[in-house]
């Protein structure tokens, strides 16, 4: 799979002497959770590991050559059913998510390593791995840190219904793979759904309200697209790209240098 990595933060190419001096205290590893699972007509099943990796190798490419912060190599695999019913998804349970990214720590603590950031770019992952860096935290003494998505930018110029309910397979995520990695983009094979409209406001929204309601991707849309990639640009990805791999290498750099003893 093609990797935006830079070769020098890439975890998995050092040797076993070179892993051992590292210097415990103060070094980061990454840990990138995504999936492999459809996106509709026109984007590639490893569309959220393609998107981790661009966001994170360009991050990492942005950080001081002396901070000792590598990748390790990725869950590919994720909490998926949410797109159970459609060819090529491969879910695994959150058990099964959850018991990898343990044993993962575990490797890591008993390495005496102190600093893991569990980076997701997958929604069904989201509520896991925030347990997870909360019970690693508890069970080995690691400092973990969680960090999702694109770290929290604006999206400058993104369409409002799209900003809202654009989950899956919409202008971001075309965009960032226009930009990154155009050959992969079907452009000639768009569809667009949407699960809520923002002019017609509800008491039961689908996320981020009091009250929800539990959704499949096959209950709304047959081509398994949530959005609309209609509007996206390799323009408008390329900029966004580089909004988020600033703020994530802000936030890598910040939990580089975090200590515990902030709190006291």
């Amino acid at each position: 799979m093609k990797t935006s990595i830079p070769n020098n933060r890439t975890f998995a190419y050092l040797n076993w002497k070179q892993v051992d001096a590292l210097p415990r205290e103060s070094t980061l590893l990454v840990l990138p959770t995504a999936a492999i699972e459809q996106h509709g007509h026109h984007l590639p099943l490893a569309t959220d590991t393609l998107i981790n990796n661009l966001l994170l190798g360009h991050a990492l490419a942005k950080l001081p050559a002396e901070m000792p912060i590598y990748a390790l190599p990725p869950v590919h695999y994720g909490k998926s059913n949410e797109h159970i019913g459609f060819p090529g998804t491969l879910s695994v349970s959150a058990t099964t998510f959850m018991a990898v990214v343990r044993d993962v720590g575990a490797s890591l603590a008993k390495a005496n390593f102190k600093k893991l950031v569990l980076y997701n770019t997958h929604g069904g992952n989201t509520s896991l791995v925030d347990v997870m860096a909360r019970d690693l935290r508890a069970e080995f003494g690691l400092r973990t840190f969680t960090l999702h998505g694109s770290g929290g930018i604006s999206f400058e110029g993104l369409d409002p219904q799209e900003r809202a309910y654009g989950f899956h397979a919409g202008e971001v995520e075309t965009s960032f793979l226009l930009a990154g990695i155009p050959e992969v983009v079907d452009q000639s094979a768009y569809t667009a759904n949407y699960i809520a409209d923002i002019t017609r406001p509800e008491l039961l929204l689908p996320e981020n309200a009091p009250a929800t309601f539990a959704w499949l991707t096959r209950d709304i849309a047959e081509s398994g697209v949530l959005g609309d990639p209609h509007l996206a640009s390799a323009e408008k990805g390329e900029r966004w790209l580089e909004e988020a791999a600033t703020r994530l290498a802000a936030a890598l750099q910040a939990m580089a240098r975090y200590s515990d003893r902030q709190g006291s």
